[in-house]
Order: C-alpha cells, then sequence, then structure tokens
C-alpha cells in the first residue's frame, strides 16, 4: 500500500482541523453575532480574523459595556455569545433563560492599571493617588463596566475615593475611559492592561499593574446565548477559544487564565 502523498496528507488535516471547529467538509458556513467586553477589543479582532480563515464562519462584532449588552439581549438583540467583562452577567442571563445552562466559562481574568501616557507621572506603586499632583482621574462606569467597579475598590481600599471624587470623569466603558487619558482630558486613569501593554510592557507612558488583591477578581466569562443555541458557528467559536492558540494570545495581551480553561460554571452561587 503506497503512502498518502503531501497533497492527500495536506487536505486530510485540512478537513480535521474544519471539523474540529464546526465546518465539516460539504457544509455551508454559518454567520455570527458576537458581543464583546470593550476591554476585549484587541485580542477579539485578532481572535476572530483567524477563526474565519480557520472555520469559513463569518462573525460580526459588537463591542461595548456588559452592561449594555445585558439589556440589549433581554431585549431581543440576537447575539449569539457573549464575551463579558464580568462573570455575573453571564450567569444572571443563563438564571432568566437568556444564555445555555451549562456553557458558562471563564476565556480571561482581567487585569487593572492606573495608566498616564506621560512618562514618569505615575509611579510603580500608585502612590501619586496619594499626592496633589493629579488633574482628572478616568474610569469606567462602576454601575455598567466591572473595570470600573475594581477601580472604586482600590480607591476605597487605598482611603483616596473620597478626597478624589470630585476629580473622577466615568467613562461609558473602558474603552471611552482609556480615551479620555489618550486624548489629555484625564491626566490618568484605571483602564485594562490589555488597552496599554503588548507582549508583557506598557507600551508608551507610566503605569501601576495594581496587585490584584486590591480588588475582586475580574473574571470574564463566555456565554452561549440562546439565539446562538443551534448555531454551528457559535459552537465552534467557544471550542476555538479554548485552543492553546488562542490561549496563548490572551496571554500575550496581558490576561491571565484560569488553570482549567474548560471549568463550566456552578448553575448558582
Amino acid at each position: 500500500m503506497k503512502n498518502p502523498s503531501a497533497k492527500n496528507l495536506a487536505a486530510a488535516c485540512i478537513a480535521s482541523l474544519m471539523m474540529l471547529f464546526g465546518l465539516a467538509p460539504g457544509l455551508s458556513a454559518a454567520e455570527l453575532q458576537i458581543a464583546v467586553a470593550a476591554n476585549f477589543a484587541a485580542p477579539i479582532k485578532t481572535i476572530t480574523q483567524d477563526f474565519q480563515r480557520d472555520t469559513g464562519h463569518q462573525v460580526s462584532l459588537a463591542i461595548g459595556a456588559t452592561g449594555q449588552f445585558y439589556a440589549q439581549i433581554r431585549n431581543g438583540a440576537p447575539f449569539g455569545i457573549l464575551l463579558a467583562a464580568d462573570d455575573e452577567t453571564p450567569l444572571r442571563l443563563e438564571r432568566e433563560g437568556f444564555g445555555v445552562t451549562g456553557s458558562r466559562a471563564t476565556y480571561a481574568i482581567g487585569r487593572l492599571v492606573l495608566w498616564s501616557p506621560v512618562p514618569d507621572m505615575v509611579d510603580a506603586n500608585g502612590s501619586i493617588l496619594k499626592s496633589d499632583r493629579i488633574g482628572k482621574i478616568a474610569i469606567a462606569n462602576p454601575k455598567l463596566a466591572p473595570y470600573g467597579a475594581a477601580a472604586v475598590e482600590v480607591l476605597e481600599r487605598m482611603g483616596v475615593h473620597e478626597r478624589l471624587k470630585p476629580r473622577i470623569v466615568e467613562g461609558a466603558n473602558i474603552a471611552q475611559a482609556y480615551q479620555f487619558v489618550a486624548s489629555g482630558n484625564a491626566s490618568l486613569g484605571f483602564v485594562a492592561l490589555a488597552q496599554v501593554a503588548q507582549q508583557g510592557r506598557i507600551r508608551e507612558g507610566s503605569a501601576w499593574i495594581v496587585p490584584s488583591q486590591l480588588h475582586s477578581p475580574i473574571l470574564q466569562d463566555a456565554i452561549l446565548l440562546a439565539a446562538g443555541r443551534n448555531n454551528p458557528a457559535a459552537h465552534a467559536f467557544l471550542s476555538y477559544l479554548k485552543s492553546e492558540k488562542v490561549r496563548s494570545l490572551i496571554r500575550s495581551f496581558g490576561y491571565e487564565l484560569p488553570d482549567a480553561v474548560a471549568n463550566a460554571r456552578p448553575a448558582a452561587r
């Protein structure tokens, strides 16, 4: 019996990958809408480009605040997957029947950073928050954005929240908080590490990576939504998100990962 040719081997490999990620040969590609927390905007663009190339499925992204997506999903928005900035919103959607039971899993653990585009403004311990050398401080809306809630926790634990409250400006989401700082409308702000770091280093300016013990863990959960229950692209994407290739990419943006990426969350807490 002759060995398969290189051409046949390549074809077999491609077919295997297609089947693994939900597109068996001969089946049509599916379309998927994903709601994505603003802090995850940079990695999700690379992930979806690779996913579309590898599987043939088509993805459209909506990027914004988790709290706003919650309201839109409850009002019938046709998202197949939510990549939230917290773990509470997917749990709530599951309990209310808008998410598929058993599909929740943590895809990333967020890191909060105090950042300024000005070199040497932010020190390595965040002690600038106790000084009078700062103007406005940007955070995401703590009622809608988990990174904003975490920022308030940090200020409270440092004992400076009441003093700094008049200087705080709130963005609708973490992307807008970042824009306030990047544009100079705020002198510094609490943003996601993924927004200002690349390959483990701050791209520009100065920053304090907030110790995780100063705020509740920012567990970011994905959930399959009711609208995506029968969508092969949605199931394929959730599998793709757990691949080592994607896990490595997520790490490169400064996120931490749970020990078991496929950790189905308990149905209730």
